[in-house]
C-alpha cells in the first residue's frame, strides 16, 4: 500500500509585509508590539512598548481586533482589558518562563501561608495569578506601586530579582518573594560582564532589574526596557553595554538615528559564549509569516474565563489608576 501524500506546505505572499499592512485594515486589527520581537514586526506594529506601555495601549483599543505580537501573558491581559473584543496572537506557544515558573495552584498556597498579606504581582503572570493579586506592577513602576501598600506586609511575585531590587530602592527588607527568574536575563554573566567593561573602560552598562544581583551591581543605570531605551538615547556614552533581550537595540538605533547620532551597541555577555541565550526564545516564536496567518485567519484566539478576568482585572486598573 502506497504511503499518504504528503500535504503540500501552504503558498505565503512574497509581500508578506504589504499583505499583514492590507490585512490589518480589511479586518479592523490593531498590532501591539513588545520590543523584544523581531525588527520587521516592530515596523509593522501601530505601537510598540514595554509591559506598561502596552496595557495602557490595550486599554485605549478602538478597533475590532487586537493582533499582540508579545507573550501570552500579555495577549491575555488585552482581553481582560478588552473582554469583546477578539485578540489573537500570531503563536499560542509563545509564554514565558516567569508567569510558567509561578502556577496558580502553587501561588494561592503560598499566599494562603502568610495570611494577611498583600499581593503585588508582576505583569508577567497569568491571568489567574493577576486574579489572587491585590495589585499589578511592572519594572518600570514597581516601586512606586510598593508604596500603595505602605506599612503592610507585602508578597512580591515572581521574579526574586526584581523583587530584591524594588526592595532595595523601597528601603524594605521585608518583601516576602516568590523564587521565580526569567531565563533570559538569569542567563548575563557578571564575570563576562566585568571582562567586557575592562575591554571598554569608557562604555555605560544598562541593565533590566530583572537581572542578577551580581550585574546589577556593576550597571551605571537600572531601569524597565523604555527606561534603558531612553537613557541609551540620552546617555553621553558612545559605547553602551546593556544587559537586556537585544530587541531594544533596533529601537534604540531607530531613535539615535533619528537624531543623526550611532552608538556602539554592545550586548552583555552570557553564561555561554556563542549561544543565543540572552535572547527570548518565547518572544522570537513569533514571525512574520504567523503573523500573515494570524491575521488571515484571526487566531490562534486568546480568551480568559469571565470569572478569573472580572477578578484580575480590579488590580491591573488599580495599577493603571496609581500610574496615571
Amino acid at each position: 500500500m502506497p504511503p499518504p501524500a504528503l500535504r503540500a506546505p501552504e503558498s505565503l505572499p512574497t509581500d508578506l509585509e504589504g499583505e499583514i499592512r492590507r490585512l490589518k485594515d480589511e479586518q479592523n486589527a490593531v498590532l501591539l508590539a513588545h520590543y523584544y520581537q523581531e525588527d520587521e514586526i516592530q515596523d509593522l506594529a501601530d505601537f510598540v512598548g514595554d509591559s506598561l506601555a502596552l496595557v495602557q495601549a490595550a486599554k485605549r483599543v478602538d478597533r475590532d481586533v487586537i493582533v499582540f505580537c508579545g507573550v501570552h501573558f500579555m495577549a491575555e491581559t488585552a482581553k481582560i482589558l478588552n473582554p469583546t473584543r477578539k485578540v489573537v496572537v500570531p503563536d499560542l506557544e509563545a509564554g514565558c518562563s516567569l508567569a510558567d515558573g509561578c502556577p496558580p495552584d502553587e501561588f494561592r498556597a503560598f499566599i494562603e501561608a502568610h495570611p494577611g498579606a498583600k499581593v503585588l504581582s508582576y505583569i508577567n503572570t497569568s491571568a489567574e495569578v493577576k486574579a489572587l493579586s491585590d495589585l499589578i506592577c511592572t519594572s518600570s513602576n514597581a516601586v512606586g506601586m510598593l508604596k500603595h501598600f505602605e506599612g503592610q506586609k507585602v508578597i512580591f511575585a515572581p521574579d526574586r530579582h526584581l523583587g530584591r531590587w524594588v526592595a532595595k530602592e523601597s528601603g524594605r527588607d521585608d518583601l516576602i518573594i516568590w523564587p521565580g527568574i526569567c531565563i533570559v536575563h538569569e542567563q548575563f554573566s557578571a564575570r563576562g560582564l566585568a571582562e567586557l567593561k575592562m575591554r571598554h573602560p569608557d562604555a555605560e552598562v544598562l541593565a533590566h532589574p530583572e537581572c542578577d544581583d551580581a550585574v546589577l551591581a556593576q550597571a551605571d543605570h537600572v531601569a524597565s526596557t523604555t527606561g534603558i531605551i531612553r537613557r541609551a538615547v540620552e546617555s553621553p556614552a558612545e559605547t553602551l553595554i546593556i544587559a537586556t533581550e537585544d530587541g531594544v537595540f533596533h529601537q534604540i538605533e531607530r531613535k539615535l538615528e533619528a537624531e543623526g547620532r550611532r552608538k556602539t551597541i554592545l550586548q552583555a555577555p552570557g553564561m555561554d559564549e556563542g549561544c543565543s541565550c540572552n535572547r527570548c526564545p518565547f518572544m522570537r516564536l513569533n514571525t512574520l509569516e504567523k503573523l500573515y496567518l494570524c491575521l488571515r485567519d484571526l487566531e490562534p484566539e486568546v480568551t480568559v474565563p469571565e470569572d478569573v478576568r472580572v477578578r484580575a482585572l480590579e488590580p491591573i486598573e488599580l495599577m493603571l489608576e496609581l500610574s496615571a
